[in-house]
């Protein structure tokens, strides 16, 4: 396994967990920690024994989006160009993660602010400690949410609890956030690594096949006709019905056994 200064890559039990570990800095983002993760995400899935992904955060928070002390969007600078950090770095990044040939899981403990607060809605199942917060803080440097802020959180809260949390960048409390649909879960701060950990290896052990087209046509419906969304279930039902998977997950009901997915 390689080496990382910013972040940690540990796998067992089918599960590869992605821990951001830029602690002294709340795990922002530079472009060498960029660099590191995208390395790590290619380990990932080069593994064909990784069936499912946990991204989280070392220290007391996971992630207060983008490092401002990196040279890279530093201000002041004619040549500054923050479009460019968001084509180069952060749009590649969420594009990997939705892409992800696998089931992911994200484990947010403390705050989760900036591009760190959006982050996590890339991932299927968002588990959240009790501690945890998420905060649009774009507003107060003069900046729009990114990271798909301003596609996530319309989707997720609806638009006036949306453009509440991007205009006024106030602290949103895990419990709330559970409770507006934001995220899957809110657990004690002590539960939130296990709890994920449990899911993640239930996923592992899961038709990972079938949850990539759940994800796939999920985000499809959102911008199609229901007709549509009908068209796209009976395509990939008829390809998942042809698939391994099933004809195990069928043949383990017929005898009344638990089934034993490949993802194939």
């Amino acid at each position: 396994m390689a080496s990382y200064e910013s972040v940690r890559l540990e796998t067992a039990d089918g599960v590869a967990t992605l821990t951001l570990n830029r602690p002294d800095r709340l795990n922002s983002f530079t472009v060498a920690m960029h660099g590191e993760v995208r390395a790590a995400l290619d380990v990932v899935v080069a593994d064909s024994s990784i069936r499912c992904l946990v991204l989280t955060g070392a220290g007391r928070g996971f992630c207060a989006g983008q490092d401002l002390a990196d040279r890279a969007v530093a201000p002041g600078s004619e040549a500054l160009d923050l479009g460019a950090s968001i084509e180069n770095y952060y749009k590649p990044l969420l594009l990997r993660l939705r892409r992800l040939r696998m089931p992911t899981v994200c484990a947010v403990n403390g705050v989760a602010a900036g591009a760190g607060a959006n982050i996590p809605f890339a991932c299927d199942l968002v588990i959240a400690a009790r501690s945890a917060s998420f905060i649009q803080s774009f507003s107060k440097l003069g900046l729009v949410p990114d990271c798909g802020g301003t596609w996530w959180l319309p989707r997720l809260v609806g638009p006036a609890r949306a453009m509440g949390l991007a205009l006024l960048g106030d602290k949103l409390a895990a419990t709330q956030a559970e409770e507006w649909g934001l995220i899957w879960r809110c657990v004690e701060d002590d539960e939130l690594l296990p709890t994920a950990m449990a899911a993640a290896r239930q996923l592992a052990a899961g038709p990972t096949r079938s949850y990539v087209r759940t994800r796939e046509a999920m985000e499809a419906a959102l911008l199609m006709p229901f007709e549509a969304a009908l068209d796209l279930e009976r395509d990939y039902q008829r390809e998942l019905g042809r698939s391994d998977d099933y004809r195990e997950g069928v043949t383990a009901f017929m005898e009344k056994r638990a089934p034993r997915f490949k993802g194939q």
